[in-house]
């Protein structure tokens, strides 16, 4: 069954509070490398709280999630298809990383897209990488998720967020984060409640391992790691009386800011919350399935952690605003932006594309 179509507002809402979620995870640099969610609350309160901020040049730049998230949009909003698309991809994030001054991409990132060449022939492929297991391709995919969120499309979103995600997290943990973003925005799309996600995107995983086996020539080493991302979901979705897809979600009865900081921490892969490709978008699912409608209690757990927060805070901020529009946010988190422009016109351009205009 085909999903009902989505107002062009809900996919503009998705793109800036996906940017907004970005730019007050970030706080230019001071909260995404702050260890403490109670710091970080206390900070925040200091500042007059979330209706008080304005997130705009300078002191609320967006970072690198977001130029990179916006060079999928607007690789995607050019209607391409398949090797095309692919190196146009490709030519974008190449492009994207001159425009990283004071945005601190990670390394993974520069180093993927240090090794492309796009327009030769394969030149959108990287080595594997065995160490590519961080949230870069997770927070740039979720776009594609408005692109290709019909079930009948469900192969398109597969290749073209793994294909995407490839460019600079060649290893399954990397690509799969860019999956579960871009899986998590089309059914933000379809309307299919939160507590069937998880579930879902383990029913996924075996078409992404087919798609792999198909398509790249080294696929024993993707093999040989491959299980890590759907044991971590697994064990998260178990926790939370998820993994049937049936809720209501069972959370900790003491769940605060210090207790999540504690709780994310565990299911990361480095002790850093968030910065891999299963845990930033399991970070931004478990934020999303506690607000509700509460744009505060989402950036309270999604993007004001002490982890990679600008990375959980903007695949979340993506959904929410698919979910709810921009009702109930405050202007100032999103109506002055860097890149707003943009970010309306990759919104107008995917939703033209994927919904013929209506």
């Amino acid at each position: 069954m085909e999903c009902k179509t989505m107002s062009r507002d809900r996919y503009v809402a998705a793109m800036l509070l996906s940017g907004a979620g970005d730019a007050l995870g970030y706080r230019n640099q001071l909260w995404e490398y702050c260890k403490s969610g109670p710091q970080i609350h206390t900070e925040l309160q200091e500042l007059g709280g979330l209706n008080n901020i304005t997130a705009s040049l300078p002191a609320w730049p967006v970072s690198d999630d977001t130029v990179l998230h916006l060079a999928t949009g607007e690789s995607l909003a050019t209607g391409k298809l398949g090797e095309e698309l692919y190196h146009d991809l490709a030519a974008r994030y190449v492009t994207a990383m001159t425009d990283m001054e004071g945005r601190k991409p990670g390394p993974t990132s520069i180093l993927g897209t240090s090794q492309l060449r796009p327009g030769e022939p394969g030149g959108y492929k990287i080595p594997f990488n065995p160490s590519a297991t961080g949230c870069g391709a997770a927070m740039r995919s979720m776009c594609i998720g408005l692109r290709f969120p019909k079930p009948s499309e469900l192969s398109l979103l597969v290749a073209v967020s793994v294909e995407s995600g490839k460019m600079t997290h060649n290893h399954p943990t990397g690509y799969l984060g860019s999956l579960a973003s871009a899986f998590f925005t089309s059914l933000s799309v379809r309307g299919v409640p939160l507590e069937q996600w998880g579930s879902l995107l383990l029913q996924t995983l075996p078409l992404a391992l087919e798609y792999v086996r198909s398509t790249d020539p080294d696929v024993q080493r993707h093999l040989e790691v491959w299980d890590y991302f759907q044991q971590s979901w697994e064990r998260y979705l178990s926790e939370r009386g998820l993994l049937q897809g049936t809720g209501p979600a069972v959370f900790p009865s003491s769940y605060g800011p210090a207790e999540r900081d504690v709780e994310y921490g565990q299911w990361s892969l480095d002790g850093w919350a968030g910065r891999s490709g299963h845990d930033a978008p399991m970070i931004a699912y478990d934020a999303l399935l506690r607000a509700g409608d509460s744009w505060e209690e989402l950036c309270s757990r999604a993007m004001f952690h002490g982890g990679d927060s600008d990375s959980t805070g903007v695949i979340a901020g993506c959904c929410w605003g698919v979910l709810y529009g921009l009702t109930g946010v405050p202007k100032g988190n999103y109506s002055h932006l860097e890149y707003k422009g943009r970010m309306e016109a990759v919104a107008d351009a995917l939703h033209k594309l994927t919904w013929g205009g209506h």
